[in-house]
């Protein structure tokens, strides 16, 4: 039998475990505000089936995508307490009054991590944002293989909604969470009331996102096992797309595309056309409106550790471009000009 057969197996095995677990937990009246009893406990952070919709710094409230009940969980994923969200959040806030936590202030970067993915993966990013450019940064983490994309976006906005005292707020996504930024986006407009998305949004730096669709996961939706294994959101980047792609946004915002490669024109992936990082093609990654596209060599499952892809990112959210404004390699809009 084959590895990925076997890692396929497992993961399904993995999750169905899991939800059995979930289960067993009660649901939870939406109305009731009192917090429940709790232990202390440590928990592994939330995989697929929890999903931030509150962070604070490192403390965030989760919610239970098969129960639909919360909990609030410390920097160490301790458990702190659980019930409704009304109640979480009340005890966040009594924590912060008792500790004297300061609000999230000046420029914040949210960071969302790709499908099947957790937000462990983005921690070398959200480490290095931190310490060479000085960003508070929000490491998100969603359930990106038990919901839809349009779930995961409108999550996204809970989230940002809490930021009140963030001065700009700017995006890193990976994969996946690149669409989730583009279906908030587009969640967030509305042309016939002037109803636009946050305007603090500043920049955006998209890693390896197939903003074009995925042929992998076309090819993949074939196999029994597919939406078991990456659910509704692998889907819609497979059967789905033409419906997924007429609910995401173009950012008016100013944003940069970084694609692997191996930079030869044949890639890692014999079933993809072109270069390509062994996931997404590069031309899949390509999205009209690009302030900078670049092509770094690196598999797509590392791309958000790469030393270049790293420094690319700092620089793009700090001036604007991966390289050098000069260097600049735009997609430009129809009827606009390249630098």
């Amino acid at each position: 039998m084959r590895i990925a057969s076997v890692l396929r197996s497992l993961t399904v095995l993995f999750l169905g475990i899991q939800f059995a677990k979930a289960s067993e937990m009660p649901r939870q009246d939406p109305e009731d505000k009192i917090e429940k009893p709790n232990l202390a406990t440590p928990t592994l952070g939330g995989a697929q089936l929890w999903g931030d919709e509150l962070v604070f710094r490192d403390w965030r409230v989760q919610r239970n995508v098969v129960t639909g009940h919360h909990r609030l969980l410390d920097g160490r994923n301790i458990r702190r307490a659980w019930g409704t969200f009304d109640a979480c959040r009340a005890k966040l806030d009594a924590i912060k009054r008792k500790r004297n936590l300061p609000a999230i202030e000046g420029k914040v970067v949210v960071v969302l991590h790709g499908l099947g993915r957790t937000r462990a993966a983005m921690n070398p990013l959200c480490r290095y944002l931190e310490e060479h450019g000085g960003y508070t940064v929000l490491n998100v983490g969603y359930p990106s293989t038990r919901a839809s994309v349009g779930d995961h976006a409108a999550a996204l906005a809970r989230i940002l909604a809490d930021l009140d005292d963030a001065e700009e707020i700017d995006f890193v996504g990976h994969s996946l969470g690149n669409l989730v930024i583009r279906h908030y986006l587009a969640d967030e407009t509305d042309e016939t009331t002037g109803r636009q998305p946050d305007s603090r949004i500043g920049r955006i730096v998209m890693l390896a996102p197939p903003n074009q669709g995925s042929e992998r996961a076309e090819r993949w939706a074939e196999s029994k096992l597919f939406e078991v294994v990456l659910g509704p959101a692998g889907r819609q980047l497979a059967n789905d797309w033409a419906a997924l792609e007429g609910g995401l946004a173009t950012p008016a915002c100013e944003f940069g595309i970084l694609a692997g490669g191996r930079g030869d024109g044949r890639g890692w992936s014999r079933a993809l056309e072109g270069d390509d990082d062994g996931i997404v093609s590069v031309t899949a990654t390509r999205l009209l409106g690009a302030r900078d596209f670049a092509v770094v060599p690196v598999l797509h499952t590392f791309i958000m550790s790469h030393e270049t892809a790293l420094a690319y990112t700092l620089r793009f959210l700090e001036h604007g471009y991966f390289v050098a404004d000069e260097k600049r390699q735009p997609i430009p809009r129809n009827g606009e000009d390249s630098p």
